[in-house]
């Protein structure tokens, strides 16, 4: 009988669930998502806010919201959208926008590997994705 070296390893790899609330109890910093999973090439993020963060865009993709808890305004040129927990928001490539947070919010983003949050825009908000 031969064995497919892959096969085994498909078979032994071990699913675990990743629970959202203990990870966001493992850092304060606002306006730094931290990748909790990887989907194929995509990254799954966990982040805090809170305030204003800078007008940007993303030419290259779209970005997702979810709101865990706490309610977040994501600001367009021409209207707001005001997400509670449970509710999302995906954020069309190359559309300006802004999210802002008058108290503090959780949030889950997915959006590819790479991205960088301050989009097109840079400064002071950039943060470089860490894995926790």
């Amino acid at each position: 009988m031969t064995i497919n070296p892959q096969e085994t390893q498909a078979k032994s790899t071990r699913v675990e669930p990743i629970d959202l609330a203990a990870k966001l109890e493992l850092f304060d910093e606002h306006w730094s998502p931290k990748r909790v999973a990887q989907l194929n090439d995509y990254d799954v993020k966990v982040v805090k806010i809170v305030g204003d963060f800078v007008w940007h865009s993303h030419d290259e993709t779209d970005e997702l919201f979810l709101v865990i808890s706490g309610r977040l305004t994501i600001q367009f040129r021409n209207h707001d959208v005001v997400l509670g927990p449970g509710q999302l928001c995906v954020v069309p490539r190359g559309v300006e926008h802004c999210p802002r947070a008058d108290d503090e919010v959780t949030a889950l983003l997915l959006e590819p590997a790479g991205v960088v949050n301050t989009g097109n825009a840079g400064g002071d908000l950039t943060a470089a994705v860490e894995d926790i």
